[in-house]
């Protein structure tokens, strides 16, 4: 899930600036935050861009998370840092809040698991009812909340720094509640984390932004390397591959967007024209046999298969690739408040063409019944995983669940409230319904 939020704000002032902006977890929808609330957008257009919901009740919005195209939105606000509201938007209903010991940087969400992100900390949440399940505690100061989650319910893989100094990168498992690995991916700190739609495959970049490295999950070893660039450092703002996993997008606070393609190279493949460049090609080839590993490394590296050159430099963005109207796209929101959809050639790459520009910031109707009508089918495999139940189980009879709520010994419990009534998040296929009252009596709950 490609995402600008605490730490990383697009905010440009004026009375509806665009203070942050996510894609859900399948790119079909666009989540935006402004002073004055949140929108959200359906993505299953090129001409037209469908507003499906806007909300003015909590200004100043920093984050704001959709789960796929369900009802279930997660809002924070810069009034209240250290509160996370979960909203059932078309019922205009508020799930239940929680409150943490600090600020929240960054919020993940899949099927199975929310997870919210502080400087030092970590919580892990069952989405099925919000109950807190493990706290991460004493983790490296993470400044900007970098963390990602595979968006894949069946290993629901969470990747976080695993140092504040190095390029360090701790796995765990957000299904088994246990550490997987940890991967020694860059020399310097990270910058930027994210899984391929089947958490099989990891992506990162350190802060110098020159190097682009992906590891299989959950063993680690290093499957791809790709160079943006030699000549300057740069900001990666947003790094996410594409939901088949066979491009990887990164942009920078530079103006050009690089997308690489993830294929192996195999000796099987036909000769190429005696040219000049094919000649020296092989030369370069060969020569590295006798240079030494860093150097042959750097010249075997492969270079980005398609760009864009974007109008501004220097201007925060975040990118996703998709699939809208069976064609592959290149989305690219700027922090102005606009929205640039490209035409990614899968074959040949080169430079992206531009063939639409939106603005996020206009007043838009909301098309709610058009999105959907446009979503495509739910896969089977989902309902199975995550079956209905007309009542809570008790905790004692739920796998990977204790009685003082998945919190252990030292760990901070954040202070929650649920609404005053049961709200069953039950009116989309693709979402598992979320019981609120404990016990079917409505009311708050007791701190965990």
């Amino acid at each position: 899930m490609a995402e600008l939020g605490q730490g990383q704000g697009l905010g440009q002032g004026g009375p509806a600036a665009l203070s942050c902006c996510s894609y859900n977890q399948d790119r079909t929808s666009l989540a935006i935050g402004t002073t004055t609330g949140y929108k959200l957008f359906s993505l299953s257009s090129v001409e037209h861009l469908d507003q499906v919901h806007e909300s003015n009740e909590i200004p100043d919005v920093y984050i704001v998370e959709r789960l796929f195209s369900s009802s279930l939105v997660v809002v924070v606000s810069h009034a209240k840092p250290q509160q996370m509201n979960v909203y059932h938007f078309k019922k205009g209903t508020e799930i239940c809040n929680y409150s943490y010991s600090s600020n929240i940087l960054s919020i993940r969400l899949n099927r199975q698991r929310l997870i919210v992100c502080l400087e030092e900390s970590i919580y892990i949440h069952n989405i099925k009812d919000m109950k807190l399940l493990k706290t991460i505690m004493d983790t490296p100061p993470n400044a900007t909340g970098l963390c990602a989650l595979s968006i894949n319910h069946a290993n629901s893989y969470l990747a976080y720094p695993g140092s504040a100094t190095s390029g360090e990168i701790a796995l765990y498992d957000g299904n088994t509640l246990k550490t997987a690995c940890t991967i020694p991916a860059h020399d310097g700190p990270l910058a930027a984390l994210t899984f391929n739609s089947t958490g099989s495959k990891l992506a990162s970049a350190s802060e110098k932004g020159t190097v682009i490295r992906v590891f299989s999950i959950p063993g680690g070893q290093k499957l791809y390397e790709f160079r943006r660039g030699m000549k300057r450092y740069v900001n990666i703002s947003s790094l996410v591959f594409s939901m088949d996993s066979q491009f990887l997008c990164a942009s920078s606070n530079t103006e050009t967007v690089h997308i690489f393609k993830l294929e192996h190279l195999t000796d099987s493949r036909p000769e190429e024209p005696p040219t000049w460049s094919g000649y020296m090609g092989k030369m370069f080839q060969a020569a590295t046999n006798y240079l030494p590993a860093q150097v042959s490394g750097m010249i075997n590296q492969d270079r980005a298969f398609a760009t864009v050159r974007l109008n501004t430099s220097g201007q925060r963005n975040v990118c996703a690739l998709s699939t809208i109207q069976k064609l592959p796209r290149l989305l690219v929101t700027t922090s102005d408040g606009h929205l640039y959809i490209y035409n990614l050639d899968p074959q040949d790459g080169g430079e992206c063409v531009l063939i639409k520009k939106h603005s996020l910031l206009g007043s838009g109707k909301t098309e709610e019944n058009k999105e959907n009508d446009l979503q495509p089918p739910v896969p089977q495999s989902y309902a199975a995983t995550v079956a209905r139940q007309s009542t809570v189980p008790s905790t004692s009879t739920m796998p990977g669940y204790s009685e003082d709520g998945g919190a252990l010994r030292g760990e901070v419990i954040p202070e929650h409230e649920f609404a005053t009534g049961p709200v069953c998040l039950d009116d989309e296929n693709e979402f598992p319904p979320i019981i609120l009252c404990r016990g079917g009596q409505p009311g708050r709950a007791k701190r965990s």
